[in-house]
């Protein structure tokens, strides 16, 4: 067995190897362009080494990930923030990050994290390529409404409508002014129906997993919010609890308490913002649809801010979904919130 910890860069990566039978060590660089990296480990196959990779979690390595896994190779990818914990040495270069990865290798402390397969990532695809989609949408719609603010019409949403579209496009406007109209409109044409096909493919993935049709009965989950809530958390199994989920969403504030004077910020943001965005979108769907929603909503708004009380309704939905999930039960009035979602109860410690 060869235990290799790699510090990847997208150019190049810095290894260091350890054989375990023979006790040779070493170190070295491998460039990715000229296909440096990729000969070392197909010859490490030919020569029929059992090889484990460890490495952090970083960006741009996917051709690297399909590599070992096409050579047979165990690759485990571990969490940075815990790497960067143990360093004892307050120095840090290329050569120190790699012996400290094969350090954490061979005494058998290496965070090894959960990492989704190939075909739960190119389902996220999917989602990330119709959300950047809407977004860019959004961005057009709002340089048309300016464009007719502009000339002392306030229509919001009727603009987009088949008679505010009419009267957009019969508004008096100078020759660049009216060639950014023309081609926005345009853009806009083009967008819809792709937006719509990618709705409605991930509508039809939604609805291939029990998981998500589970989640969607809840009040303001909808395909899109359901389908990206399993793809992202993978499995309700990797948590304990529905703060540890809360957690690894990156909706609870940062904290900085001492000598008993608690201190808290804003959210980490450490976890995936796009399933952060649709968390807190469902949860105002269902304030909006759902009384007993609305009324936490509310009361949350009225103690501390708008936007503060969305961010809080989101979390809670994060973790309801959670036990939805993990005790496999649909939508009830009988769920509560807080750390006991999923669990019948009166609230009053009586079963």
């Amino acid at each position: 067995m060869m235990l290799i910890g790699v510090d990847y860069h997208p150019s190049f990566q810095t290894i260091a190897f350890f054989v375990e039978e023979i006790g040779e060590c070493g170190e070295q660089e491998l460039n990715h362009s000229d296909g440096q990296a990729e000969k070392f480990y197909r010859d490490l196959k030919q020569r029929g080494i059992c090889v484990r990779v460890g490495m952090e979690a970083t960006g741009y390595a996917r051709w690297f990930e399909r590599l070992l896994a096409e050579l047979g190779f165990e690759l485990w990818i571990g969490d940075p923030a815990e790497i960067k914990a143990k360093r004892v040495k307050k120095q840090k270069f290329d050569r120190e990050d790699a012996r400290l990865l094969l350090r954490l290798l061979r005494e058998n402390n290496f965070p090894q994290i959960w990492v989704p397969g190939p075909e739960n990532r190119d389902l996220r695809q999917l989602l990330w390529h119709r959300h950047r989609l809407v977004q860019m949408r959004t961005r057009i719609m709002n340089q048309l409404q300016a464009l007719a603010m502009n000339e002392g019409y306030r229509w919001k949403k009727k603009v987009f409508s088949e008679q505010g579209r009419v009267q957009l496009e019969k508004l008096a406007l100078a020759p660049w002014a009216s060639r950014r109209r023309r081609e926005l409109l345009e853009l806009l044409d083009r967008m819809n129906p792709t937006i719509e096909e990618l709705t409605a493919a991930v509508e039809r993935k939604a609805r291939k997993r029990p998981e998500a049709m589970r989640l969607m009965t809840h009040p303001g989950v909808g395909p899109l919010t359901a389908r990206a809530y399993v793809l992202i958390i993978g499995t309700p199994t990797r948590f304990q609890c529905g703060k540890q989920l809360g957690t690894y969403v990156g909706m609870i504030p940062c904290e900085e308490s001492s000598a008993r004077k608690q201190r808290l910020g804003h959210i980490s943001k450490q976890g995936n913002s796009l399933l952060r965005f649709l968390l807190v979108e469902a949860a105002q769907a269902a304030a909006r649809i759902h009384p007993d929603w609305r009324r936490r909503y509310l009361h949350l708004a009225m103690r501390r801010h708008k936007s503060i009380a969305k961010v809080a309704m989101g979390r809670r939905l994060a973790v309801r979904l959670y036990w939805m999930w993990r005790n496999g039960c649909e939508y009830s009035q009988s769920l509560e919130f807080g750390s006991y979602v999923g669990q019948l109860g009166t609230g009053h410690g009586l079963k």
